[in-house]
């Protein structure tokens, strides 16, 4: 896969927080994922945990956004809720340190996209959120990396069994006359959406 904003990724990489240790590798499973939203439909995401509890990869087949003349205003937007319920072991508390995406990005001078992140616990009201704006600069395959940092991190309460809620959207703004689109990498055709677990003892 090609990216545009290779520097930008390898810089990213190399300041991901770190937490003490891990629980033992098996010791974490995905006990389930519900997803929805215009831009997964059912049927349209798979999933893969790492094997050392660390990552949950996602990819998306329809998580396409655009903007521009004759297309309906309803394909300016695409969002994908998540619900993800994991079995952890006793002793342990964790949260979402970062998400990184893979796109491919066309847009018109003047045509703007963002993209929006919030993630939260079912039934707490705290939440953690991330806004990353784009233009035509940013045009091709690129990586990029949310990072929430150590003072927006929200933690999961000790051998926590409430689902963590994630919220992820596309939205374009194009001038009349301007079109542009946010969609699958031209390589592989997947979106990629690599979700950062990370854990501490409690």
């Amino acid at each position: 896969m090609r990216f545009a904003t290779a520097a930008l990724l390898s810089t990213a990489l190399a300041v991901v927080p770190v937490f003490g240790d891990k629980p033992p590798v098996g010791s974490v499973t995905i006990d389930k994922i519900i997803y929805g939203g215009s831009g997964c439909p059912g049927g349209t995401v798979s999933e893969n945990f790492n094997y050392d509890a660390t990552a949950i990869t996602l990819l998306f087949d329809s998580y396409i956004a655009s903007a521009g003349d004759g297309i309906p205003i309803t394909e300016n937007r695409k969002n994908c809720q998540l619900n993800v319920k994991l079995n952890v072991p006793q002793g342990w508390s964790y949260t979402l340190a970062t998400i990184d995406y893979r796109f491919f990005v066309q847009l018109d001078r003047g045509v703007t996209a963002q993209q929006k992140a919030d993630y939260y616990f079912q039934g707490f009201t705290e939440s953690a959120s991330k806004i990353t704006n784009f233009s035509n600069y940013n045009n091709g395959d690129y990586a990029y990396r949310d990072e929430f940092g150590l003072g927006n991190l929200i933690w999961s309460e000790c051998n926590a069994k409430a689902n963590m809620n994630i919220n992820t959207q596309i939205l374009l703004t194009a001038p009349t006359g301007k079109k542009g689109i946010i969609t699958t990498d031209s390589y592989d055709f997947a979106v990629t959406h690599i979700y950062g677990i990370q854990w501490r003892k409690c």
